[in-house]
């Protein structure tokens, strides 16, 4: 199957294609990632291309032709912004904002932030004691870790909030209800409504 992602986070000039496994292009705070992790589970190609990317935001897009199993997770390109550590209680404000479009909705897909936290500062910035991923689509059969607990209405939108444990790490999903593909949001909120029955701060 061949399809596009193309996601904005605001722009500036630059260009750089990236097409190995775990391919990445940085540049200030911010930090593009081909990431093909599963690649091995299935047959196919993949390449990420950064389009302009500044501390005011980055845009990339993403072509790719996989085969296999629908439930085997093949990839996940994406893009991270370098944010200071502190303590939950201590953040103030996470505004952010993303535009996105599939060219084929025909997959087994989600677009989604994906936040960690964890007690030790000094914690691998890919995983943590806990999860936060807020999912602004899915597509085919796919799911969220864990089981739905109920619906919420924050950032905006209504969302289903789902929890479950990946090996040792907690992890809460927001799901949207439909897709949203123009985003913008203080993160903040999503912490907020965890932080008292959920979350330690």
């Amino acid at each position: 199957m061949k399809t596009t992602l193309i996601l904005a986070l605001a722009a500036a000039a630059s260009a750089q294609e990236l097409c190995d496994q775990y391919g990445s292009y940085n540049k200030g705070i911010y930090t593009v990632n081909n990431n093909m992790w599963g690649k091995d589970s299935g047959s196919g190609s993949q390449c990420t291309t950064v389009d302009s990317i500044s501390d005011s935001g980055v845009s990339w897009h993403t072509k790719w032709s996989w085969s296999g199993a629908d439930s085997s997770v093949k990839t996940f390109p994406n893009s991270g912004v370098k944010l200071d550590i502190k303590l939950v209680s201590e953040l103030t404000s996470i505004k952010t904002s993303a535009e996105w479009k599939y060219d084929n909705g025909n997959v087994n897909a989600d677009v989604a932030y994906d936040l960690f936290t964890a007690a030790d500062k000094n914690h691998a910035t890919y995983s943590g004691d806990y999860e936060l991923m807020i999912w602004l689509a899915r597509y085919g059969s796919i799911s969220p870790i864990g089981s739905k607990l109920n619906s919420v209405d924050v950032g905006g939108h209504t969302w289903e909030l789902w929890n479950g444990m990946n090996g040792d790490m907690n992890v809460y999903s927001f799901v949207a209800a439909s897709p949203v593909t123009s985003f913008n949001t203080d993160i903040k909120e999503f912490f907020d409504l965890l932080a008292k029955p959920f979350l330690p701060c």
